[in-house]
């Protein structure tokens, strides 16, 4: 079974190849570099790793300028620091899982992916919805028509939270339900 399809399907052992990741990552990934476990969202195409790093302590008359300023200090530190690691770690994984690895971290009210990875996607829409996208380039909103697909995307992702998460949690439940039955 390829990776793809055990994205979708899960495989033998009963967990899905996210599952999977979230796992061999949990055990890989140093300790002591967040205060938790990291997020980590899997995607056919990337594996997307964001950790919480400890917020600093500024003295108490820190402006609120200063403490941002220290939390920005601390994820540059963080990802210079971890470079080489995180570099062997997603090697590693992007060879084990067949995707690749993006990382990022949150420190205080600040976050910044260090990595990502921008992959095209073949659609085909119909007058109505390009007359959409193509208004929002002439408006100034988006540079282009994929600019403007992918704010509609993340406008839709923004304000349908709640019915997305439902939504990924009964695909959960079909990829637990198909790993339960018969090989074919």
């Amino acid at each position: 079974m390829s990776t793809d399809d055990e994205a979708q399907e899960g495989d033998a052992t009963g967990g899905g190849i996210a599952e999977k990741v979230r796992g061999w990552l949990g055990g890989r990934l140093p300790d002591e570099w967040f205060t938790g476990p990291a997020e980590v969202i899997v995607d056919r195409e990337e594996i997307t790793v964001v950790g919480t790093l400890p917020a600093p302590e500024p003295d108490d008359n820190a402006s609120d300028a200063e403490r941002v300023a220290a939390a920005e200090g601390r994820m540059k530190r963080f990802r210079e620091d971890t470079r080489e690691r995180r570099i062997e770690i997603a090697r590693e994984a992007e060879h084990r899982f067949r995707r690749k690895v993006a990382w990022g971290v949150r420190c205080a009210e600040a976050s910044e992916m260090f990595t990502t990875l921008s992959v095209p996607v073949m659609t085909r829409l119909r007058q109505p919805e390009r007359r959409v996208l193509d208004t929002l380039v002439d408006a100034g909103v988006a540079r282009s028509r994929s600019d403007a697909l992918a704010w509609c995307v993340r406008l839709t992702g923004e304000h349908a939270d709640a019915w997305l998460d439902e939504l990924r949690a009964a695909l959960r439940r079909v990829e637990e339900v198909r790993a339960q039955g018969p090989d074919l």
